[in-house]
């Protein structure tokens, strides 16, 4: 066994894993298991504060990601595609795939998107049906401002898609408040449950999208309107897997019961980031810093592999690497959920200053101390 210090999934609390071994009803047929789902659904949206129906899915997260988009998109449907990293850029093959067009809005992968030079595009060219957007696009880490970005769209009559799987509880959300309109979520980030479940709220106008569209949605287990009457008729589109909505009831009562979890998050990656440049390491990002994630340039003449392999070997802890063009680059240490606590950041530090070192990289000051002091200072 070794801990988890990735950006996902994430370390899964006793609670969580008793909640799953529970025993449990026949949810086809045992209408006890509807009512629990609709519990746990209604908690959620009070989380992500909107008033919207929320729909727990039986699949990881980019699950929400595919269905939000061949819920919504029709042939020859433009969809505006806000590409300042991997997943954002991601959302364009689901728009492809279910014949719509995808139009990239590109920025540079080192910082958010810029709301007023995005106003200044809309300004010449509005014509989407939908846009998407990625809260926190894990594989850089990068947080965009979502609570501007989408108003902004929605004036222009655009629907709005947010991939917020890895920033949703670590980070401010508030759906009803910014205007999203089909909001996506994972069970194995800043919730800390197995990974396994994504979860969609829907607002009426999306609803609306998908109710009138001409063509019937080109998929069965993505089709997000299959949930629509659930609670109504007492019945689900397929079998739920309940012992999987049970573990995530439990993490989300969890994290309602963690009322300060944002401030935490946002105190332990500033702290974190401020320690690993203190050593003499460069952040890939320029700015807009999650504070569910924290991505590190490797150091000249090191490999990533290497350097995380040493740390599960030698130490216990799993961090990562990233992807695509960043693949080997860089290394990513997550501080979400139940990461985003003092004692495993400080852990993960002394592992990988001692890591560094065995491998030849001197850092400049002793990261987990320099860590700790800047929770007391800062």
């Amino acid at each position: 066994m070794y801990k988890i210090m990735t950006p996902g999934p994430t370390n899964v609390s006793q609670a969580v894993m008793d909640a799953r071994s529970r025993w449990f009803p026949n949810p086809d047929v045992d209408i006890s298991f509807c009512e629990e789902y609709r519990q746990v659904c209604l908690k959620l949206a009070g989380l992500m504060h909107t008033e919207n129906e929320v729909f727990i899915m039986d699949g990881e997260g980019i699950l929400g990601l595919e269905a939000a988009c061949a819920s919504l998109t029709e042939p020859g449907d433009r969809v505006l595609v806000i590409d300042n990293g991997i997943y954002g850029k991601g959302f364009a093959d689901f728009v492809s795939m279910y014949g719509g067009n995808p139009v990239l809005y590109t920025t540079d992968y080192r910082r958010p998107v810029a709301t007023y030079e995005l106003a200044r595009f809309l300004e010449k060219d509005h014509d989407f049906k939908y846009a998407t957007v990625v809260h926190c696009d894990t594989p850089s880490g990068v947080l965009n401002n979502i609570s501007e970005i989408c108003p902004l769209l929605k004036s222009h009559g655009i629907l709005t898609v947010v991939d917020s799987v890895s920033a949703m509880f670590g980070a401010e959300f508030r759906m009803d408040d910014w205007q999203i309109d089909l909001a996506c979520g994972g069970s194995q980030k800043a919730l800390s449950a197995p990974p396994g479940l994504t979860f969609v709220a829907v607002s009426r106008d999306a609803l609306s999208a998908m109710e009138n569209r001409h063509i019937p949605i080109a998929s069965f287990y993505c089709n997000i309107l299959a949930f629509r009457n659930y609670y109504r008729d007492k019945w689900f589109p397929y079998t739920m897997p309940a012992s999987d909505i049970y573990g995530l009831g439990e993490a989300v009562d969890i994290v309602m019961a963690d009322k300060d979890r944002t401030k935490r998050h946002a105190h332990i990656a500033g702290a974190l980031r401020n320690a690993v440049t203190s050593a003499g390491l460069s952040l890939y990002l320029e700015d807009g810093f999650s504070p569910t994630v924290t991505v590190i340039n490797v150091p000249e003449g090191l490999k990533a592999d290497d350097i995380i392999e040493n740390m599960k070997e030698n130490y216990g802890i799993l961090i990562s690497g990233s992807f695509d063009y960043l693949s080997g680059k860089v290394l990513r240490i997550g501080h979400m959920g139940s990461c985003a606590n003092p004692k495993d950041v400080a852990e993960t530090l002394y592992a990988l200053d001692k890591t560094l070192c065995s491998l030849g990289f001197r850092c400049k000051c002793d990261m987990q101390k320099a860590f700790e002091n800047g929770l007391i200072y800062s």
